[in-house]
Order: C-alpha cells, then structure tokens, then sequence
C-alpha cells in the first residue's frame, strides 16, 4: 500500500488519483470516479471533489493510497 502526505487538512479525491499515476489525467480520474469505480474507506465514493482526509484509504483497480498528514 502506499501513502500520500498532505500539508493541508484534505485533499479533493480526483487530485489523489492524478497525483498517484491511478490516471492519466484529472478529467479521466473525475470520468473514473463517476462512474463508480473508486472507493473511499471500503465504500464507493461518485463525488469528484470528495474531500480526503488524513486515515483515508483510496482504492482504485486494486491499488490502495493512505493519505497521511505531515505538519
């Protein structure tokens, strides 16, 4: 599994899926989210801009992204 750090209290959903190389651009990550193919914590999450929090599990076509926070 592996960790995103983030200095800010969230980070909206498509940009971890961007930033992470789970696709290829922020407007195939929003398509991908949409259409239900991305979980948050085990469930699915369709909401594009979702915020993200630090403990948050991303999960992507077998992939997992924990977001963690760094002061």
């Amino acid at each position: 599994m592996k960790t995103l750090s983030i200095t800010s209290p969230y980070i909206e959903l498509y940009k971890i899926l961007k930033l992470e190389n789970m696709a290829a651009s922020g407007g195939e990550a929003k398509y991908l989210i949409g259409e239900g193919l991305v979980r948050v914590n085990g469930r699915v999450e369709t909401r594009k801009r979702y915020k993200t929090v630090a403990g948050d599990i991303v999960e992507y076509n077998h992939e997992q992204v924990t977001i963690v926070s760094v002061p």
